[in-house]
């Protein structure tokens, strides 16, 4: 006898053709239903996934881990300070930085910007800037020449292009004979940069020494410094305590407050979807329940037969449960190869669809990023196979347990 010989059994009633063809049909969407649940899963969380990355690499590789500002003053020795923090080995990198914001307007159109003053030499080392330009460098910015690098959708907005004049309107005012009126300045743009996030359409870059002066700030003085740290998720804690050792009053800020509830929110998405999505698993898993319940009922003669060969319970038991894992492989094999190429592929799927109808899924205007990202994450391949087989395996029991009860007698008398 063919040994294991559950195996056997079970393996032939998998593959055997039944005269049953609704039974066969409800295999079939049991296994479907797996397949799909099991590739939705896959797809959706590297999504999450893509997006999670994005946030860090785009968003968070433009703002500053953390700052640091001296207590309701401008920094003036930001060169000493920044000396000191170059020591500490989780800091990666400093640069100094003046903010302002206000409004830019340009034939006609006006619209709110960041205003960054930045330091062209030193700003690479904190920022990725430097890897989007779509025309244009750091190295134009130039103290005094009143130049400016604009994001492509404020660009784009104010109709502005490289070597245009644009004026940066300021929220101080001042007195003269005509009244009171804003402070303005006249930039020329220089360059334009894309991250294809959000910050694209409300961050402009002007050089550190005209940011200074055009808020009117001491010679050599800045906002503060920009940090970045070794460990993204550290820097909260870090800048605190790097504030404690320069024993002086500080204003600390970090990513965390800028786009934390962002990414907290990217976090929590990540779980309920996916455990939404589990759902799908479980009705397969209950597909395979009734799929078994009514194999076993029209078996009911086999296993009398097979009880009298001498087959024992726990055989019967296992006979069905290599039946219902046997369909969960499957439905969880294939769920798995076809979640993994629409993984791979769902970022030029849908990028390609919205060329073909002209339309545009996410816009930079009111998501923080323009196109649909996607990375797969083994462990979370991982995770999901090993769920739905769990789920697959406990699906048999209840069948396999009710074949094994079958009594020979009973099931015998009207054949």
């Amino acid at each position: 006898m063919f040994r294991p010989f559950s195996c056997f059994v079970g393996l032939r009633y998998t593959a055997a053709k039944r005269g049953n063809h609704f039974i066969s049909f409800i295999s079939m969407v049991s296994m479907l239903g797996l397949t799909l649940g099991v590739a939705a899963l896959i797809v959706v969380l590297s999504v999450m996934n893509g997006f999670d990355r994005e946030l860090r690499q785009r968003i968070l590789g433009m703002v500053p881990h953390a700052t640091l500002s001296d207590y309701q003053q401008p920094m003036s020795d930001w060169q000493t300070v920044r000396t000191r923090l170059s020591g500490n080995p989780q800091v990666v990198a400093s640069a100094p930085f003046v903010q302002a914001q206000g409004m830019l307007t340009h034939a006609g159109q006006v619209q709110g910007v960041l205003v960054s003053g930045i330091d062209p030499v030193l700003e690479p080392s904190v920022s990725i800037i430097e890897d989007h330009f779509v025309s244009g460098s750091l190295d134009t910015l130039e103290s005094g020449e009143y130049n400016i690098i604009l994001g492509e959708l404020l660009a784009r907005h104010l109709g502005a292009r490289p070597g245009d004049r644009v004026t940066l309107v300021l929220p101080e005012a001042s007195v003269s004979i005509a009244g009171i009126v804003p402070q303005m300045k006249r930039f020329t743009v220089t360059g334009i940069f894309s991250v294809g996030a959000e910050l694209d359409a409300n961050l402009a870059y002007i050089h550190l020494a005209d940011a200074a002066r055009i808020k009117r700030m001491p010679a050599g003085s800045v906002d503060g410094l920009r940090l970045s740290f070794e460990d993204l998720f550290q820097a909260p804690m870090q800048v605190r305590q790097l504030a404690t050792q320069l024993a002086r009053p500080m204003q600390v800020s970090d990513w965390t407050r800028t786009h934390g509830n962002l990414f907290q929110a990217i976090q929590m998405e990540k779980r309920m979807i996916g455990l939404l999505l589990f759902l799908i698993v479980f009705v397969a898993a209950f597909n395979i329940v009734s799929t078994l319940v009514m194999v076993v009922t029209d078996k009911r003669a086999d296993i009398a037969i097979l009880r009298t060969m001498g087959a024992t319970p726990a055989m019967i038991m296992r006979i069905f449960m290599v039946q219902g894992a046997v369909i969960g492989m499957i439905g969880t094999t294939l769920g798995l190869i076809l979640g993994v190429i629409l993984a791979l592929t769902v970022s030029d799927l849908v990028a390609g669809f919205e060329r073909l109808m002209g339309i545009e899924f996410l816009s930079a205007d009111v998501y923080f990023i323009n196109y649909l990202p996607s990375q797969i994450e083994v462990s979370d391949l991982v995770t999901i196979v090993t769920t739905a087989l769990l789920i697959s395996f406990f699906a048999t029991l209840y069948p396999a347990w009710k074949a094994s009860r079958t009594q020979p007698a009973e099931a015998l008398r009207y054949e």
